[in-house]
């Protein structure tokens, strides 16, 4: 039994660490091979295309997005329009809270859809691409406490990154460029690492209250 959940966490992990390639590093590596062949435009648009047709693979293949990889594709296309942005050069080192910044919105505005991002997030890192364990994950969705516990999740990492995206940009104008070099680092590190730990800390006490709700509801 805990060889078998061994392999599907390998799996998750192994699922999870393929997505970020072809959906990141990989189109980022062939754009910047490209772009001193090509046009920027040129470039960006050949290096988009590995990450569609994964997720248009994924698509056919399962008949629904994995939203984890659109979200990857959003976050890189993001990235390569800022770094085609040209501008002073203090626009040019808050180009990545941009980023950060339209994430935190993207998350945040998931909550006013049926179920937040955070929901296929928790999804792809815990079981994977396994029908059952979805469909059962899925179900937990009935429950008020599930519900809240997933919706502040998705609060608390919107407002990591829009917190990192402010403050960095206030910092740029600020200081000096050679200080923004210094601390900008340990701002975007340090707001990501704190939605980090909460996420483990909260999901280790929330997942034993909600054992403990499934639990009475089985009794009772």
């Amino acid at each position: 039994m805990n060889q078998a959940g061994s392999i599907s966490r390998k799996e998750i992990i192994r699922g999870i660490v393929i997505t970020l390639l072809i959906n990141g590093a990989v189109p980022f590596v062939v754009y910047e091979v490209l772009r001193s062949h090509m046009s920027s435009i040129a470039a960006l648009s050949i290096a988009t295309v590995i990450p569609l047709i994964d997720n248009l693979f994924s698509f056919i293949k399962r008949r629904k997005m994995d939203v984890f990889a659109v979200f990857m594709l959003v976050s890189f296309l993001l990235g390569i329009i800022m770094m085609c942005i040209g501008g002073s050069e203090r626009l040019l080192l808050i180009r990545e809270s941009f980023v950060t910044g339209i994430l935190g919105i993207i998350f945040l505005g998931s909550l006013l859809f049926p179920r937040p991002l955070i929901f296929y997030f928790a999804i792809r890192f815990t079981v994977g691409n396994d029908p059952d364990k979805t469909s059962a994950f899925a179900d937990n969705w009935q429950y008020a406490y599930f519900r809240f516990v997933l919706r502040l999740m998705t609060v608390v990492w919107g407002l990591a990154l829009l917190g990192e995206s402010a403050v960095r940009s206030i910092l740029v104008f600020k200081l000096s460029v050679t200080q923004f070099l210094v601390v900008s680092n340990f701002v975007m590190y340090g707001f990501i690492g704190v939605a980090i730990v909460f996420t483990v800390i909260y999901r280790k006490h929330s997942q034993k209250k909600f054992k403990e709700i499934i639990s009475n509801k089985t009794q009772g």
